[in-house]
């Protein structure tokens, strides 16, 4: 039985009542994914680095206020350490003159090339196309459920729905590949 969301929620839970063993647990389960994802977004093994750790710290310093709709820790875990990279492609940018990166410059998620998630990407474009469009708009534009449901014309349950189950089979690729 899979019930890793009410683990998730738990955790939330835990957190919020300052319960530092379950940031170690948080940090084991959501590292290795954290970091690749870093590594997708970022420019350096010093900027992965920093990414994973202010998003551990930020869950940390704002357990008390997260709302998990799915149950879920991961998706708030992924838009925070986005957010993290972001600040970092800004204050590089500002520092160096340069611009933003097109991949942090908008909320369209890693770029087409990065390898280190292209697996989930491979993932995504192999759904049926419904479920793929609602993926590219809620898992990597970042897009609210009725956001999306508005977009492709179905319920918000429906996204809920096909959410969920993609979600199922990504995390079996990730687990798989973890583990």
């Amino acid at each position: 039985m899979d019930d890793t969301a009410d683990d998730d929620t738990g955790l939330a839970r835990r957190l919020a009542t300052g319960d530092r063993a379950v940031l170690a647990i948080a940090f084991d389960r959501f590292a290795p994914t954290l970091t690749r994802y870093a590594w997708a977004i970022a420019g350096g093994k010093q900027d992965v680095e920093e990414l994973v750790q202010d998003t551990f710290l930020t869950l940390w310093q704002k357990a008390d206020s997260v709302q998990l709709p799915t149950g879920e820790l991961l998706p708030w875990l992924l838009v925070v350490c986005r957010d993290h990279a972001r600040n970092l492609a800004r204050r590089n940018a500002k520092h160096a003159g340069d611009e933003l990166p097109e991949e942090l410059a908008a909320p369209a998620g890693p770029s087409e090339g990065a390898d280190g998630l292209r697996w989930v990407r491979d993932e995504i474009a192999a759904l049926p196309e419904t479920d793929r469009l609602i993926c590219e708009l809620c898992l990597v534009r970042g897009y609210s459920y009725a956001e999306a449901a508005q977009r492709l014309g179905l319920s918000v349950g429906s996204v809920t729905q096909r959410v969920s189950r993609s979600r199922r089979r990504l995390r079996k690729a990730v687990t798989h590949d973890e583990h």
